[in-house]
């Protein structure tokens, strides 16, 4: 999660907002290379990134269906009737050569969802939950206690300092 501070927000405290983990290249992209696998519907095309991912990232409807209509519009994809009467998408010979053009960028997206996929599994591991709950709750302790010394904090910052570079080196 990207944390955001707002110059004029009271106290200086911080806004969080989600990082956009994928961009509209990124996702037509992914559905290049999934449709050069085989025509495919729009749920289909969700259903198999999430697979990609694990889990850990589903593209909403809002985000895979306008894509569809521009890389209509591209020539790089076009639009037919399926067996069960949806629209089922199929690759052109432009949109093969755009995703044959964009190979270093496509495993750039696919390796990021594999790592998403690898993130989410490490942090559902029982043990891991358990650590980050014992963390959070002494922390809060801490930093919640009226009779929190200077030297006290600095040595909770000190800590976490550490704590990160040893899970960096690990």
């Amino acid at each position: 999660m990207r944390i955001h501070h707002e110059q004029n927000h009271p106290e200086g405290r911080a806004r969080h907002r989600r990082e956009r983990l994928f961009d509209a290249n990124d996702i037509r992209l992914l559905i290049l290379h999934l449709l050069a696998g085989g025509p495919a519907h729009g749920y289909e095309l969700i259903k198999s990134i999430e697979s990609l991912a694990k889990g850990e990232y589903v593209p909403s409807p809002g985000i895979i269906y306008p894509n569809l209509t521009l890389m209509e519009e591209m020539g790089l994809i076009t639009v037919g009737e399926g067996q069960s009467g949806k629209k089922s998408f199929t690759l052109t010979a432009e949109g093969k050569t755009s995703l044959e053009q964009q190979q270093s960028e496509l495993e750039a997206v696919t390796t990021r969802l594999a790592t998403l996929g690898v993130l989410g599994g490490n942090r559902r591991l029982p043990e891991v939950q358990r650590a980050i709950h014992n963390f959070k709750t002494a922390l809060h302790a801490k930093l919640g206690s009226t009779e929190l010394s200077k030297e006290t904090l600095y040595k909770i910052i000190d800590t976490l300092d550490q704590a990160a570079k040893d899970i960096e080196r690990s």
